[in-house]
C-alpha cells in the first residue's frame, strides 16, 4: 500500500510534500450525480484524506449512462446516492474518511457542514444552490469550483474569495441558457471534461499551487470541437452584493430563494422563483412537448404529462399538480426548467 501514490508523487508539482498535504485536506462535493461521481472518485483516489458529499436524490436507471459510481442493483433499490457513493468510494481507497449527508442543502445546513472545508466542488442541478454556494464561500472565505454541463457543451470557473469575480458578477456577464439534461440530454464524455477540469483545479489549490488555478471561464462543447476561454478579471464588481465592498450575501436570505407551497385540497404544490421569470411560450412549449401534451394562451402554458400537470405563468410562477412531494416538485421544475 506503501505506493499507492507514488506516480502521482512522481508528479512534481504534487510531489511528497503535496501528497503530505492531500492527506491533510477536507472536500465538499455538492451533489453526487455525474459530476460529483467523477469529482470524487477522482478525489478519493488521488488521497484526499476527507470528503463530505451531500446529495437529496436516490440512484435511477437514466443515471447509470454517465455517473461512474452507481451500479444496475443501486437503480433497483433505489439507493439514496450519498450511501452508494460512499460505499463504492470506500472501496476504492478505505483510507479516506468519507461523511454522507442526504439532505436538500439550504443554507442553515450548509453553513453547519462549512466547518474545517478547504474547497467546495459545485456538482449540482441548479443555480439556487450555486448562487448559495457563492454567497457562504464568499462570506466564510472558502474558494470553489463552479461545473456545469449539459449536451456536448460544459463549462467551469474556479472563484478564489477576494481574488476573483464570484458567480454573481459572472452570470451578469454570461447568461443562463436554460438548458437541462433533461430537455437536451448529456453525454458522458461532457461530463469527464468538466470534472477534469474541476478536479485538477482542486488539486492545485490543496497542494498550495494557487499561481497555476485557472483565471478564466472555460467552455467546449466536446462534439462541435469548440474549446473557449472568456477573460472575466475584470468584470469583478466593487457593488456586487456578494463579493464587493459592502456585501449583503442576498442568496443567504429566503427572500432571494424559490419557494415553495403545498396547496391544501388541490394536490398541487406551488414554486415560485426569487424573482419574475418572463418566459417565451412559443420556444418552452418546444422544449417541453416531449413531456407531455401541451396547451397554451396569453397567461399561461400547460404540460400534462403521464403522472402529473405542469403549469407555468407569465411571472414564472409553476403549479404542479398531482404531487404532494415537495422533493418530487423540485426534481422535475429543475430537470424541465433549469
Amino acid at each position: 500500500m506503501n505506493d499507492r501514490y507514488s506516480r502521482q508523487k512522481l508528479f512534481s508539482p504534487i510531489g511528497e510534500i503535496g501528497q503530505q498535504q492531500l492527506q491533510q485536506k477536507h472536500v465538499l462535493i455538492i451533489g453526487v450525480g455525474a459530476l460529483g461521481s467523477a469529482s470524487a472518485e477522482a478525489l478519493v483516489r488521488a488521497g484526499v484524506g476527507k470528503l463530505t458529499i451531500i446529495d437529496r436524490d436516490y440512484v435511477e436507471w437514466s443515471n447509470l449512462q454517465r455517473q461512474q459510481l452507481y451500479t444496475e442493483q443501486d437503480a433497483q433499490e433505489k439507493i439514496p446516492k450519498v450511501i452508494a457513493a460512499k460505499k463504492r468510494l470506500q472501496s476504492i481507497n478505505s483510507e479516506v474518511e468519507i461523511r454522507a449527508h442526504i439532505l436538500d442543502a439550504n443554507t442553515e445546513q450548509l453553513t453547519s457542514l462549512l466547518v474545517d472545508i478547504d474547497i467546495m466542488v459545485d456538482a449540482t442541478d441548479n443555480f439556487d444552490i450555486r448562487f448559495m454556494m457563492n454567497d457562504l464561500a464568499q462570506k466564510y472565505q472558502i474558494p470553489w469550483v463552479y461545473g456545469s454541463c449539459v449536451g456536448s457543451y460544459g463549462a467551469t470557473y474556479t472563484i478564489v474569495p477576494g481574488k476573483s469575480p464570484c458567480l454573481h458578477c459572472l452570470l451578469e456577464a454570461i447568461p443562463n441558457t436554460g438548458m437541462t439534461c433533461d430537455t437536451v440530454g448529456i453525454i458522458s464524455p461532457t461530463v469527464q471534461i468538466v470534472a477534469a477540469y474541476q478536479v485538477a483545479e482542486v488539486l492545485k489549490f490543496l497542494v498550495g499551487d494557487e499561481d497555476a488555478l485557472r483565471k478564466n471561464y472555460l467552455t467546449f462543447d466536446v462534439w462541435q470541437n469548440q474549446h473557449y476561454e472568456i477573460n472575466v478579471e475584470k468584470i469583478r464588481n466593487s457593488d456586487c452584493p456578494s463579493c464587493g465592498k459592502n456585501p449583503t450575501y442576498p442568496h443567504l436570505s429566503y427572500v432571494n430563494q424559490t419557494k415553495l407551497d403545498v396547496l391544501c385540497g388541490r394536490d398541487a404544490i406551488q414554486i415560485r422563483p426569487p424573482k419574475p421569470i418572463h418566459y417565451n411560450f412559443d420556444q418552452l412549449a418546444v422544449q417541453l412537448r416531449p413531456y407531455g401534451e401541451i396547451q397554451k394562451n396569453p397567461y399561461l402554458l400547460s404540460c400534462q404529462a403521464a403522472d402529473y400537470r405542469l403549469v407555468i405563468f407569465q411571472d414564472g410562477r409553476v403549479v404542479i399538480h398531482g404531487i404532494q412531494d415537495i422533493q418530487k416538485a423540485k426534481t422535475i421544475y429543475y430537470r424541465l426548467l433549469g
